[in-house]
């Protein structure tokens, strides 16, 4: 019973730590130190700089009880959005409760919520429309496909490791690393069978790679859109971190490599097809993306205008394949992938985004950031950032640094998006690629296997920072 929640306790634990350690400019300053040092942050009306006040310090508590239950999710089987969402309501509510002691009338609330609900509409709009185009190719088989052939490819278990794991690099900034886990996921347990080894190192490496592959593009990674939609950095510049993003896949590869087993995997006899409307549907995803970008760099329109119109696209798509040709497929509905879309994850975005954004507007952010980014410099916090995305979640420590908007060059707005996006590769539960596949492959791909090539991990973490710097250089300043 022990060995079954220790992970939870770890990562409790650890978040624990990290808050803590995170709060110590705040809880160490007085309510009059605090109060002169937070007037470069009062130039905006989005802080109330409480200081030491009680509500502050319950919503701190609030928002931590909230994602210890989000942590909690793998062994209380209650969905993650609900907890943040409930902790959200209850840090507005704190908020309003001393707002008038601060001189924020109703106006002024109105005004700090519709800043949190500009920043969460722009994004659940732009990830609904990706998540109903990834539905689509499930329902065409698409996925089923690129699965059925790799599985019958003939490849010895060392060829598909490294197989899978580029396939996922290389998915996952179309795909996102999420549904890219998934579908390799199921290769690798597919093809591995009872090869514990195999299904284990392969797992551990297809978190890496999409992971990795998903932190040079904004399609590929909820942080990584987050920037780029906060307009730090343009679409095209994020592949200024290919090949960091490269390095630090391969390195961990590489090392785990001479411990597979180079055996023949059992023969598989599946056999699967593109349904109707399969090869269009790829092609509208491509175009979707095209456009969200070209209205973005040409126009300056946000990106998920380019997104929903490419949804509509998908949508009259799918009409005519329901209604024309001879071959009619009556049961291809596109609101079933509407519906399908991972509505716990759109949700618990909210949650995030209101929750931190709550923090934020108490003031707590500008201190954390103050400490962070002043007195620890830009690079050492970037890298902090890594090791905090693998604990708490590359999404709210993202969304925290977007809230501190701290002042930083190119080179470091590309450096934090590598960490956060790769440093939750460094526990399984540290990113949604990993958590997906504790479920695909469980009582294989567990905390503790995972846990095991960890410093291996932190090795292609180092060596991917360290490329960053020698292949991007020429950024610092701009």
């Amino acid at each position: 019973m022990f060995k079954r929640f220790m992970p939870l306790s770890v990562a409790a634990l650890s978040t624990f730590i990290l808050s803590v350690i995170t709060a110590l400019p705040v809880l160490a300053s007085s309510g009059e130190a605090m109060e002169e040092a937070s007037h470069a942050a009062a130039n905006t009306a989005h802080t109330l700089n409480v200081g030491m006040h009680w509500a502050g310090i319950a919503a701190i508590i609030v928002f931590l009880l909230s994602y210890a239950l989000v942590l909690a999710e793998e062994f209380t089987h209650m969905r993650k959005s609900k907890p943040v969402i409930l902790g959200a309501g209850f840090i507005w509510l704190l908020i309003g409760l001393v707002a008038q002691e601060h001189g924020v009338d109703k106006h002024g609330m109105h005004e700090a919520i519709q800043h949190n609900v500009i920043e969460y509409a722009s994004l659940m709009l732009f990830l609904l429309a990706a998540m109903t185009y990834i539905g689509a190719l499930t329902d065409r088989n698409v996925f089923a496909v690129i699965r059925m052939k790799l599985v019958l490819s003939g490849m010895s278990l060392r060829k598909l490791f490294w197989a899978t794991g580029i396939l996922a690099f290389f998915l996952s900034p179309i795909a996102d690393n999420l549904t890219t886990a998934l579908v390799m996921g199921t290769v690798i347990m597919a093809v591995g069978q009872n090869n514990a080894k195999f299904i284990t190192m392969g797992c551990i490496n297809v978190v890496c790679a999409a992971n990795a592959g998903g932190a040079f593009s904004p399609f590929g990674d909820i942080t990584t859109l987050m920037v780029w939609q906060a307009g730090h950095v343009d679409f095209f510049q994020f592949f200024a971190l290919f090949i960091p993003s490269l390095v630090c896949f391969v390195i961990p590869a590489a090392i785990m490599t001479p411990f597979i087993p180079d055996d023949k995997p059992e023969t598989v006899d599946e056999h699967v097809s593109l349904k109707r409307g399969a090869k269009l549907i790829i092609a509208l995803g491509f175009m979707t993306i095209a456009l969200a970008v070209t209205l973005e760099q040409m126009f300056g329109i946000p990106p998920f205008v380019g997104m929903m119109t490419g949804m509509s696209l998908l949508m009259l798509a799918a009409w005519f394949i329901r209604h024309t040709g001879q071959n009619k497929d009556k049961e291809f509905d596109i609101f079933k992938s509407v519906a399908s879309a991972e509505w716990d994850t759109l949700l618990f975005f909210y949650g995030v985004i209101f929750c931190v954004g709550g923090l934020g507007y108490l003031g707590y952010l500008h201190f954390v950031s103050e400490f962070l980014y002043t007195d620890c410099g830009a690079t050492a916090a970037n890298i902090v950032v890594g090791f905090a995305s693998a604990i708490v979640d590359n999404i709210p420590v993202m969304f925290a640094v977007l809230t501190m908007h701290p002042e930083m060059d190119h080179f470091q707005w590309l450096l934090v998006t590598l960490t956060a996006g790769v440093g939750g590769s460094m526990l399984s539960i540290g990113s949604a690629a990993g958590v997906g596949l504790m479920g695909v492959a469980r009582g294989y791909y567990t905390f503790f296997s995972h846990l095991k090539w960890t410093p291996v991990i932190i090795a292609g973490y180092a060596a991917a920072i360290a490329t960053h710097f020698f292949v991007n250089s020429h950024l610092i300043g701009h």
